[in-house]
């Protein structure tokens, strides 16, 4: 507690109440009799967070008795003050505040006039303090709501943007690491220098496309995440990149011609780049088809390979967690597994407008 401000404020509400009853009395006052109930109007205040409901009824006995001693106090204000503070700080029971300061007005009433209190006063001096401080509460209520969900949809856009980045980084980076890593086992294995200059030449080539994909990356950071991305078009160089001696990819296309989305586009891309890397990682696979077959509700792509599907068949990684977030985003389907004939699949449905299929 900030104990210097909570002096300063009691200190004030005491002087205001002695000033403005020393400026209005029409009949000499009892000054230390004004100042000691004025005091003791005011000390309350200082355990208006802590104890509300005792802060608010020490102020009202303190007041009924500086009326019944002073006749015309002023003091009355600053129990009306902690009334306001008292919904302010316990708004469970505004009932129970109502009650007491009811309570009080009437006590004053008969103090003071020997006589029920008027509507109007009972309105000002009992209902309107605890309004106003239930009022007060109830925006402050509002506005600290307005701040949770603020911070909730900053922390949520934050991860999915985090989300973002870790999934296009494992996407393009990892997919040409893993690439340069075949070729590099390729120009071990091969004798003479041609098919090794072929390899180093291939490797150099992946180099220079990751680092122009981490550019992209960095450069669309704060721009459109489907900027600068590569796209269907791009799947005849993905296959050549990650074709070897030992393992052939084969791309085919069937179906409509049409320009698809930019995000289904896209998404398909990373789709059959990621269904290729896991096969270049963990299948014993020697052939591979990419089959894209498009009409007019959208994209079908399957990866479908010969490898063995007992070493495939593994935890779901990174990667396929990242081409389900992908797919899912755009209302579409995924499956991956084995199949009874041998071999392993990889099959999306992605629709040109959501809800198509």
């Amino acid at each position: 507690m900030h104990w210097p401000k909570e002096v300063l404020l009691v200190a004030g509400a005491a002087t205001a109440a002695a000033l403005l009853t020393a400026l209005e009395a029409q009949a000499p006052i009892d000054v230390p009799l004004l100042v000691v109930f004025s005091a003791g109007v005011s000390l309350p205040l200082l355990v208006r967070r802590m104890l509300p409901l005792t802060a608010a009824v020490t102020s009202a006995l303190i007041a009924l008795a500086g009326m019944a001693q002073l006749h015309r106090w002023e003091g009355m204000l600053v129990t009306m003050a902690v009334f306001c503070t008292a919904v302010y700080h316990r708004p469970r029971r505004p009932g129970l505040v109502l009650a007491i300061s009811t309570c009080w007005v009437v006590g004053i009433s008969m103090v003071v006039g020997g006589a029920v209190p008027a509507l109007t006063d009972m309105v000002l001096m009992a209902v309107a303090p605890v309004a106003t401080g239930y009022a007060l509460r109830l925006h402050r209520d509002r506005a600290d709501q307005t701040l949770r969900l603020q911070r909730a949809e900053a922390e949520r856009v934050l991860a999915e943007e985090r989300t973002w980045l870790a999934r296009n980084v494992h996407d393009s980076v990892g997919h040409h690491l893993t690439a340069i890593r075949l070729q590099a086992a390729a120009a071990r294995r091969t004798r003479g220098d041609i098919p090794a200059t072929r390899a180093l030449e291939t490797i150099s080539d992946l180099s220079l496309s990751a680092l122009t994909e981490v550019r992209d990356l960095l450069r669309t950071l704060s721009e459109h995440p489907a900027a600068l991305q590569p796209g269907t078009a791009d799947l005849e160089r993905l296959a050549g990149q990650l074709t070897s001696a030992g393992r052939t990819i084969t791309m085919r296309r069937s179906g409509t011609e049409g320009v698809l989305p930019p995000a289904v586009d896209h998404t398909a891309y990373r789709v059959v780049q990621e269904a290729l890397t896991n096969v270049v990682r963990h299948s014993t696979a020697t052939e591979v088809t990419v089959h894209l077959r498009q009409n007019d509700r959208g994209l079908r792509i399957e990866v479908l390979d010969n490898g063995a599907p007992a070493q495939a068949a593994q935890a779901e990684g990174q990667g396929i967690r990242g081409m389900r977030e992908r797919v899912r985003l755009l209302d579409g389907t995924l499956s991956v597994g084995p199949v009874e004939t041998g071999g392993w699949r990889v099959r999306a449905d992605l629709p040109r407008e959501r809800n198509a299929w």
